[in-house]
């Protein structure tokens, strides 16, 4: 509750790290927290990551864990001033948030509240997004680092903590220290329903297709003027219609999805995000947007365009399955705090993505957070209880199995 009133929304358009300097308000307040359980390596750098370590009490080696959240909540949505309420022993039915009562988190649309009757929802007010994306997860790990501190009769490796800033925007790992950190293994705590665990996502890569028309005084333009702008909105009308789309797309189906669109009539630029789980699929999806790019171009001969590439990132399944311990373990801590566990794909990415090409293998398992990026956010305390017991019991076998 005490962090998700703490702004720390990230922006994409900002060059700095992190993205925002608010970030390192929750950033301090973490830090103080971790040392004050007794992490005294505990630390924010100038970039907005903390990093702390829980030291080893047991005299077997032990792969060295990582349990890793963000700190910054998504731009998509207002994260000023955000005023969390709990609506306790939740009996059914829908949740109307109390500060517009047009925010309604309906039963019907959210089938995981059918799972949470007697249990405490925590939500917003209905101005603003929640933030339990990320904010359940750190919340998770602090509370499951200070259970550790406080219960040395549970063996443990060291375990290492790491929060990160502008995850939300892609940019979570960019300035994370791997070396600092001296992590195995990592798990990132940022997961949707209780008992999940995601060893898998999305693929994704970036295009941006400029085109250059011909441009002349619009009086006089018959026969000469190729505006670039229509060129454009040409290719975006032919993209399909019933598939290939975030809105027409679900499970481990990809998508071509269409994000921004600026420029006048000599040259306008188009943005792309591409996402599949398999490489070839990615592939794809690039060829068939090329082939439309070139069969529109077709009808203006004396423009041109450029298509650019850029790889965002990876399936970390790649990585991760070359490590299967990983995986048994987590879904062994998650059967011991007495869930079902569900081996999952993302229809996304997460911070694990990337460290897990970056030499830090690092599936994702769940907070508890529904409806992120919204004003509809909410979590269960039951399920995040059942988070920490994870975590914990994570820690655990790990020692056990070494």
């Amino acid at each position: 509750m005490r962090y998700v009133a703490i702004d720390t929304q990230s922006d994409p358009a900002s060059p700095t790290c992190p993205s925002t300097e608010k970030q390192k308000d929750l950033g301090r307040l973490l830090a103080r927290e971790l040392q004050a359980i007794g992490l005294s390596d505990a630390d924010l750098d100038q970039h907005g990551y903390v990093y702390a370590t829980i030291p080893a009490n047991t005299a077997k080696r032990v792969p060295v864990i990582c349990f890793c959240s963000h700190m910054d909540t998504s731009p998509d949505c207002t994260g000023s001033n955000v005023k969390p309420q709990i609506v306790r022993n939740y009996r059914g039915g829908d949740i109307v948030l109390p500060a517009d009562p047009s925010q309604i988190i309906r039963a019907a649309d959210h089938p995981a509240l059918a799972d949470q009757i007697g249990n405490d929802i925590i939500t917003a007010d209905g101005t603003t997004l929640l933030g339990a994306d990320n904010k359940a997860g750190m919340a998770e790990i602090m509370d499951a680092a200070q259970f550790l501190v406080a219960n040395p009769q549970i063996k443990h490796g060291v375990i290492k903590i790491l929060f990160t800033p502008d995850e939300e925007i892609g940019r979570g790992v960019d300035r994370a220290d791997l070396k600092k950190l001296g992590a195995d293994f990592a798990y990132t705590i940022d997961g949707e329903t209780a008992g999940n665990i995601e060893d898998e996502t999305f693929s994704a890569d970036g295009v941006t297709i400029t085109i250059e028309g011909v441009s002349t005084h619009p009086g006089f333009a018959k026969g000469k003027m190729e505006h670039a702008i229509k060129i454009a909105a040409a290719i975006v009308d032919r993209l399909p219609k019933t598939t290939c789309s975030p809105e027409t797309t679900e499970g481990r189906q990809g998508f071509l999805h269409p994000i921004a669109i600026s420029g006048a009539l000599e040259k306008t630029t188009l943005g792309f995000i591409v996402r599949d789980f398999t490489d070839a699929g990615l592939r794809e999806k690039e060829a068939l947007l090329e082939t439309i790019v070139q069969e529109v171009m077709r009808d203006f001969p004396r423009s041109s365009y450029r298509l650019q590439i850029k790889p965002q990132y990876r399936n970390m399944k790649q990585v991760i399955d070359r490590h299967p311990e990983i995986i048994d373990n987590a879904m062994e801590a998650i059967r011991r705090a007495g869930l079902n566990p569900v081996k999952t794909a993302i229809r996304g990415g997460t911070d694990g993505s990337r460290l897990s090409f970056m030499g830090l293998p690092c599936p994702n398992i769940f907070a508890g957070e529904h409806a992120f990026h919204s004003r509809l956010e909410w979590v269960s305390v039951q399920d995040m209880e059942k988070a920490v017991q994870t975590i914990v019991h994570l820690a655990a076998i790990w020692e056990e199995r070494a």
